[in-house]
């Protein structure tokens, strides 16, 4: 899964904290970050304009509370705890977390999440629109669960660190996310499958 790309041409990282010895240092952990924390705030906000000003507001939040960040522990995780806290008290936010499930919460055990399973192989034979357009129909919750771990590539713990939440709850709704993802896949991929077998099958008959 691919997210979006944007050039930095439009950000323009302003010190609003007033500690301009902190910029530096600041910069240094978080610029290389940019890339990705634009393409997560683009497929939460799945508009360009409102991802650019979520990033912005991100890197002006973190700068300005940098000196609460702990050295040693995990920057990336805190960034994106910053962008995803940002992004869910905006008016899209608020919009799209109306849809969460009310069972959300109610995750249940912690299940084993297997490297090789049905919907990675589904996932792998779904072409790139259709499967972006799957994961932009899920609500928010299962939509971000979904990025951090197979666009971003963060491990269970650093899931748990950005989103606040117990690392067996993040095996459990990662779960529940494939298998809604693997259940909007499924009949377009079957009905790609039936198609493309009617098409060999009429051009055998020429």
């Amino acid at each position: 899964m691919q997210g979006n790309k944007s050039s930095t041409r439009w950000f323009k990282l302003v010190d609003v904290s007033g500690a301009n010895l902190q910029l530096d240092p600041f910069e240094e952990l978080a610029m290389p970050l940019f890339d990705q924390l634009y393409n997560f705030a683009h497929w939460l906000t799945q508009n360009r304009e409102e991802a650019e000003d979520l990033v912005q507001e991100t890197y002006a939040k973190a700068l300005k509370g940098f000196s609460s960040f702990q050295p040693g522990t995990n920057f990336r995780a805190w960034m994106y705890r910053i962008l995803r806290n940002t992004f869910l008290t905006s008016r899209t936010g608020l919009k799209a977390t109306m849809t969460v499930p009310l069972d959300l919460e109610d995750d249940g055990p912690a299940l084993a999440v297997e490297c090789e399973t049905p919907e990675t192989i589904l996932f792998e034979r779904a072409n790139g629109d259709l499967l972006q357009s799957a994961i932009d129909e899920l609500p928010v919750y299962f939509r971000e669960i979904l990025l951090l771990c197979e666009v971003e590539e963060m491990s269970y713990q650093e899931i748990a660190e950005t989103l606040s939440i117990p690392a067996g709850t993040v095996m459990s709704r990662l779960s529940r996310a494939r298998k809604m993802l693997r259940d909007r896949l499924r009949p377009q991929l079957q009905a790609g499958i039936v198609t493309t077998a009617a098409t060999k099958g009429s051009n055998r008959g020429v």
